[in-house]
């Protein structure tokens, strides 16, 4: 036995240590080529829409010293400085948009102090400038960032950035089919009785169910809504949204898919149009942040909260949030192939648009090779909720939200702890290999009274898929239970 596990230990190690030299070597080469790719967009974006496409590994220039606001880095956190007429919060842009360090310079770092370790050296994309000094007090180091000025003083003058949709995006009717509606709302799939605001009497209570990164409404439509018992359907209304960005909701070219417009929409296209006062949550994945948010921001309502998966990475002390957070969902290794996965889309702006050009710009040809291959229902729907989106609104997503919030986490934690009288069940695959069973122990650590529930021998997707009987009933039990509290 002794030997057995010696053994085992020396294979164990082996491993890794070839899983860090081959990810080393692919990830430095996938640097040079994303860099390569950048120029590749600039003339494509240039020949087909006649201007360039700011994105944030472009050097950066100077700021524009005329009226309006730049956005700057201070100490590792985004804000906006004199933008004219209107203005975003502070926390709002992630600085892993335009601060991603190669791994060949990361690696590098390694050698030197920790002091200078923690200072993310960003030599292609940032242009430095200092506060004045007032009164003989310390001057403050900014970052500006040219990509996310453009952006933001197109969308303040009220003018389109780019063509709906762009050259890269899919304009098929069913991606491009928001544009026609003169109400930008999100795709909203609503049952139970009638489902609509004139027949709120006739249910009791409601249900608001949002998907997790590079998903729809599907992922809880094709699973769990046709495993509701008719009790169920008799009593709640179910919401099922696509997330601004995703699936069939609107796809906007100038937005910058931070939490707060997530979060507006959701209040725009759910909560005021159905009039609803009180509501339970589900959640998996990514939007188990949002469903935090919106929990804190109406804390009255909730009546209970049901997070799969949660990202919820505690930050150690003097750590800088948004990068830890980036480094533990996207870890920059080969293997396990979804980590790889991750790390292509967080890490590499432009290879990852040309996924998404490959990909979902081509997903009408995708879903009938699909269907031709398998008629498996399951499979089916997961890909078309991957296929639907486009590259802006997946890759400011990823930063914004799961990066972007890091910071805020812990105060989302303590807020529903302290002041929510809300229910909270937390669900975890025991195999998932893209956000660890971890995440939901550390729910646990942080708000004592979550119940954690890890099911053995399933990962990020089949928590849902393959027992969605099972998992139906669980839900029907937990708003049982809340509403006799």
């Amino acid at each position: 036995m002794a030997v057995m596990g010696k053994t085992k230990s020396v294979l164990t190690l082996t491993g890794r240590v070839i899983n860090e030299a081959v990810s080393f070597i692919v990830f430095s080469l996938l640097d040079l080529f994303d860099f390569l790719l950048c120029y590749v967009y600039k003339l494509a974006d240039f020949f087909m829409e006649a201007e360039w496409k700011p994105c944030y590994c472009s050097s950066g220039k100077e700021a524009i010293t005329s009226s309006g606001k730049i956005l700057v880095s201070e100490q590792g956190k985004s804000k906006i400085v004199c933008l004219s007429s209107s203005k975003l919060q502070l926390e709002e842009i992630s600085d892993t948009l335009y601060t991603r360090p190669s791994l060949v310079s990361e690696v590098s770092n390694l050698t030197v102090t920790e002091l200078k370790r923690l200072k993310v050296t960003d030599r292609t994309i940032n242009v430095q400038s200092c506060e004045k000094i007032k009164n003989g007090t310390v001057r403050s180091t900014f970052t500006v960032n040219s990509t996310i000025v453009e952006m933001l003083q197109g969308k303040i003058g009220k003018q389109q950035l780019h063509p709906i949709p762009r050259w890269s995006d899919c304009d098929c009717k069913l991606c491009i089919s928001w544009t026609s509606s003169c109400k930008e709302t999100l795709f909203v799939r609503a049952e139970g009785p009638k489902g609509n605001s004139q027949n709120k009497d006739k249910a009791r209570e409601d249900v608001l169910f949002i998907h997790g990164f590079i998903s729809s409404s599907a992922f809880w439509t094709e699973t769990l809504f046709p495993n509701f018992s008719s009790a169920a359907k008799s009593t709640y209304r179910l919401f099922a949204i696509d997330l601004l960005g995703f699936g069939r909701s609107p796809k906007p070219t100038d937005s910058l898919y931070t939490l707060r417009e997530h979060l507006d929409m959701i209040e725009q296209s759910v909560l005021e149009p159905y009039k609803i006062k009180s509501l339970h949550i589900v959640a998996h994945s990514l939007g188990c942040i949002l469903a935090l948010a919106l929990a804190v921001k109406h804390p009255g309502c909730v009546k209970s909260l049901t997070l799969l998966a949660p990202p919820y990475y505690p930050v150690p002390k003097g750590t800088q949030a948004t990068q830890y957070v980036m480094r533990r969902v996207a870890p920059r290794r080969v293997w396990p192939l979804i980590s790889f996965g991750a790390s292509l889309a967080c890490w590499y702006e432009h290879i990852s648009r040309t996924i998404c050009l490959l990909i979902c710009k081509n997903h009408r040809l995708w879903e009938f090779l699909t269907k031709l291959v398998t008629r498996n229902r399951i499979r089916t729907f997961l890909l078309e909720g991957f296929f639907l989106h486009t590259h802006n609104a997946a890759w400011h997503t990823l930063h914004n939200i799961i990066c972007g919030t890091a910071s805020k986490l812990d105060a989302y934690m303590d807020a529903v702890r302290d002041h929510l009288k809300c229910d909270v069940a937390v669900f975890h695959g025991q195999d998932d290999e893209l956000i660890p069973v971890e995440c939901s122990h550390n729910v646990k650590a942080r708000i004592p009274r979550a119940r954690v529930k890890v099911i053995e021998k399933k990962d990020h997707i089949t928590i849902v898929v393959g027992r969605q009987k099972s998992f139906a009933r669980e839900l029907e039990e937990i708003w049982r239970n809340s509403s006799r509290n």
